[in-house]
């Protein structure tokens, strides 16, 4: 079995309304409007801007105050390049 790293975010930048610039570990940096992905009770929450800019870098993704977080790699996959 091949050994390999997770991906993770490492670094984010909020540029403007619900989109982000995001680093991942493997060194690639993607833009990722959030806004089709609030969808759902928890989601939705954060359709509030101030609630949207809530947020904190964890060890490997980011998290807002009412604990959602998305996935490193769907969120790689959703991003454009920067």
């Amino acid at each position: 079995m091949e050994n390999q790293e997770l991906l993770r975010v490492v670094d984010v930048d909020y540029l403007h309304d619900y989109t982000m610039e995001l680093e991942f570990s493997n060194g690639e940096r993607r833009i990722v409007d959030f806004r089709p992905l609030l969808v759902g009770k928890l989601r939705e929450q954060l359709l509030e801007h101030d609630k949207f800019v809530q947020f904190a870098l964890t060890d490997w993704t980011l998290e807002w105050f009412n604990g959602v977080d998305f996935a490193p790699e769907r969120l790689y996959e959703l991003g454009k390049a920067a």
